[in-house]
């Protein structure tokens, strides 16, 4: 087992799920387990200027450049906390060596982990694939790419002869619930370019993301005993069904791929007095984005003008914009990362991500960053798995691409 495998199964058994609706972050306090675990960790390995914030849960690192030359600063940035989609409490990797292409029994609830389901496990052959017991998601997202980012910088302060500039580290919190980057602080990254490592197989590369903003949507009805209800009981719940109905149905998320935005029921709850939506709304054009608040606000101007007004209260609130526009205008981040998989033999797959990163908020504040992959997949669920092998080719491209920046 490679000491990249042992960091993220370390990694992964340690509770940092997020939480959805907070301002600040952090939002669960569990966080700063895996923070001060990696902080400590960080200074074993001698990199410097290592530093916890210990009000908002961000971990900093810097190694120096050995060149003696100036060149550009370069992030690697990694989010510690899981979705809040599925439970990370008591997670417990299952390592199947050797993949033959067979299903792979979870252990619970009858729970089957099949190429008939996910084929791209038959191009795994001969791997080790490292998935959750089928009880809880595995945490691969992120901390795959916490284990990659920690074991390059092990691997140049122990070889100094490898050229590279300035690297500056960084591991974020809540990145799942779309804060992951808003209290980092800039200046103290100090860096001019970068690269997150989030999710996707080896060989991802994406510099185009989801456009994105939530809709928070209050249903304040009108209880009352269901025996002298008529005329006068508002049901909330019923009404909430109202409005979701109003919404394309068939532009949800399991009816949308590639460049299709969606809106996305994420959570729903009430009772008869009052109900509560979530939603998540995405697109790549930011234009279509716009669109979609107005018919969500057009939603709940017909559903106020049918039950009387205030009976729906829209909060929406835009998350994080869509990257391409400011990582087109520096090609070497791509160039660089096509070459480094290319010197591995590696097809680089450039994809929009469906979904969002780090690296859009960071692009729109001076630090233009793409992602590549780490070797996760099926993130945010109880199919989730790793493959060891391609964690550790990750190492290597990273080590390949913070050369080719030294240049």
């Amino acid at each position: 087992m490679t000491k990249t495998t042992e960091r993220f199964l370390r990694y992964v058994k340690v509770d940092t799920m997020s939480e959805e609706g907070h301002d600040t972050t952090p939002s669960t306090m569990q966080q700063f387990d895996l923070a001060r675990m990696l902080t400590e960790e960080l200074k074993e390995i001698g990199a410097s200027d290592v530093y916890l914030d210990e009000e908002r849960c961000y971990v900093y690192a810097r190694i120096p450049s050995n060149t003696g030359a100036a060149g550009p600063k370069l992030a690697l940035v990694a989010h510690m906390d899981t979705s809040p989609a599925v439970s990370d409490t008591d997670v417990r990797p299952l390592i199947t060596e050797n993949y033959q292409g067979q299903d792979i029994d979870l252990g619970t609830d009858g729970r089957i982990l099949s190429p008939k389901d996910y084929p791209d496990l038959l191009k795994q052959i001969g791997k080790t694939i490292i998935s959750t017991d089928g009880s809880t998601l595995l945490g691969g997202d992120d901390k795959a790419g916490v284990a990659i980012i920690m074991s390059l910088a092990e691997h140049l302060l122990a070889h100094p002869d490898l050229p590279h500039g300035e690297l500056r580290i960084a591991f974020t919190p809540d990145e799942e619930v779309g804060m992951g980057v808003s209290g980092l602080d800039y200046e103290r990254l100090d860096a001019d370019f970068g690269y997150t490592l989030d999710g996707g197989p080896l060989g991802d590369l994406s510099y185009e993301c989801f456009s994105a903003a939530s809709a928070t949507v209050i249903v304040h009805g009108l209880s009352i005993h269901p025996g002298a209800a008529k005329g006068k009981m508002k049901n909330a719940v019923r009404i909430a069904e109202e409005f979701d109905a109003l919404l394309p149905r068939a532009e949800s998320p399991e009816f949308t791929e590639g460049y299709e935005g969606f809106y996305h029921l994420d959570t729903f709850e009430g009772n008869c007095d009052r109900a509560v939506l979530s939603y998540i709304l995405r697109d790549h054009d930011s234009s279509i984005l716009e669109n979609r608040k107005r018919v969500t606000q057009a939603a709940a101007d017909f559903m106020n003008a049918k039950y009387g007004e205030g009976t729906v209260e829209l909060i929406l609130r835009d998350s994080y914009r869509n990257m391409r526009e400011i990582v087109e205008q520096y090609p070497t981040l791509i160039d660089n990362a096509v070459k480094a998989y290319e010197k591995f033999g590696i097809e680089p797959v450039i994809s929009p991500i469906r979904g969002g990163t780090d690296g859009a908020t960071m692009s729109y504040h001076g630090v233009p960053c793409p992602n590549i992959g780490t070797g996760d997949r099926n993130c945010h669920g109880r199919y989730e798995y790793v493959v060891a092998e391609e964690m550790e080719q990750m190492v290597s491209v990273l080590l390949e691409i913070t050369a080719l920046f030294a240049s």
